[in-house]
């Protein structure tokens, strides 16, 4: 009798692993969001070791994937890619709207929705 519980607790197991692994991943809650961002033409420069950086990230949860993101350190963090230095980029966060201004720092959501008239969803 152990040995049918034990082989049916296994089971279960590895059917939960399954489905874990297989189940297709929840949409992020500012994926839309992010993805009009993108769409706007605001750029986000930042680095890897940048805390600011960190911040902002946090702020859209599963839907970064969707920032227009562009890394701007060198793999040792003692540098900057070109692309930064030709964007005139001194300081992470910065952001760039398709009017060409910048502001530099953690952006709040809102402000970001403001900067690009994207519509950020009412999260509760």
């Amino acid at each position: 009798m152990k040995k049918i519980i034990y082989v049916l607790v296994a089971l279960l197991l590895v059917a939960g692993v399954v489905y874990i692994i297989m189940a297709p991943p929840k949409p992020g809650e500012y994926d839309e969001f992010a993805q009009c961002l993108t769409d706007s033409g605001a750029k986000y420069y930042g680095a890897f070791w940048c805390p600011n950086c960190q911040n902002q990230r946090a702020l859209f949860g599963r839907s970064y994937k969707y920032v227009p993101y562009i890394e701007c350190s060198t793999p040792d963090s003692q540098g900057q890619l070109q692309v930064c230095r030709d964007a005139g980029i001194t300081a992470y966060p910065t952001w760039v709207f398709a009017d060409g201004e910048k502001v530099t720092g953690t952006q709040s959501l809102e402000a970001l929705a403001e900067k690009t008239s994207c519509i950020l969803p009412n999260i509760e």
